[in-house]
């Protein structure tokens, strides 16, 4: 049987509590349960991401693919359905799934991510391309954003309300005008839902492959927005940050063949939502201290840059 890899268990516990310890200890059955239906023997060190682990496979000797095997949870339902959608236009290929274990076999890509390329004219290209190929028409029973819309609105209000912040109040009312005018009448449009350089991969069937999708229906320009706030802490580094910022918009709509406003648009909103989240729930790379602050404040400086028109 496996082994689980201790970071992956300790940070499950954590998060899940009795649920996750429960599961991390069912959980070398089940890829051995998995393993023997699917035909499959362990071909590498097992991996694992933030919710599941990866186990490479050898399947009838000739394919090499992974197994990835998920902890249960209602944001990972629909992963699935997005691969077979696409059926591995622009995202890695579904070989088998078992929708009740959250598990499924996927064509094995390499391990290096977009987010390791230096040039970021490159990595904002290739995401941008990979969107327009990953939205197409969404299958039926996919979770639209559109119904996200009224919870985000109101959201916003509470979070306005509740935490001390120092965003100017047009930076709040064009990310309230988003939800209103662009979140409420989203296309039927199969969307990543957490698109970033560290979801798409180096493949050998194809240069690039998009892994880890929500399976969103919705704008593809909201993808766009998850981009830009993905690329905050590079951003960082750059002289002029609105030039950077602008060029980063630029790039990615003229690849995306999207309305370059829309995507701005949309990337405002995300930026207002993670200066509130970092309030009120702190940054996965800074829970608390002076490093939070700063990225807070950081967060608020983008909300307002993107504010403006260019």
């Amino acid at each position: 049987m496996i082994a689980v890899p201790e970071e992956f268990a300790q940070s499950t516990v954590a998060r899940d509590g009795e649920a996750g310890a429960t599961w991390i200890a069912e959980l070398p059955g089940i890829v051995e349960e998995l393993l023997g239906r699917w035909g499959c023997v362990p071909d590498g060190e097992v991996m694992h991401g933030g919710v599941g682990v990866i186990v490479p496979v050898r399947r009838r000797a000739e394919q090499s693919a992974v197994l990835k095997v998920s902890f249960p949870h209602p944001g990972n339902v629909h992963e699935p359905d997005a691969f077979d959608a696409w059926g591995g236009c622009g995202a890695v290929l579904l070989h088998e799934r078992d929708d009740e274990r959250f598990a499924m076999l996927l064509e094995r890509v390499q391990p290096s991510t977009l987010a390791e390329a230096e040039d970021s004219d490159e990595v904002v290209t290739v995401a941008g391309r990979l969107n327009r190929r990953l939205a197409i028409p969404a299958p039926p029973g996919l979770p639209r954003l559109r119904e996200r819309a009224v919870a985000w609105e109101e959201q916003l209000y509470e979070d306005a309300e509740e935490l001390p912040h120092a965003l100017p109040r047009q930076v709040l009312d064009a990310a309230l005008a988003t939800v209103r005018e662009l979140g409420r009448a989203q296309p039927d449009t199969l969307v990543h839902g957490d698109f970033h350089a560290r979801n798409i991969l180096r493949a050998d069937r194809e240069p690039w492959l998009a892994v880890d999708p929500k399976g969103y229906v919705g704008d593809p320009a909201y993808d766009g927005g998850t981009l830009l706030k993905s690329r905050a802490l590079t951003l960082l580094e750059a002289d002029d940050l609105r030039k950077a910022v602008h060029r980063v918009l630029d790039v990615f709509a003229e690849a995306a063949e999207l309305d370059r406003e829309r995507v701005q648009r949309w990337a405002q909103f995300h930026a207002v939502q993670a200066a509130f989240w970092g309030r009120r729930h702190g940054f996965r790379i800074a829970r608390s201290g002076p490093r939070l602050d700063w990225l807070t404040e950081f967060a608020d400086r983008l909300a307002e840059l993107l504010t403006e028109r260019s």
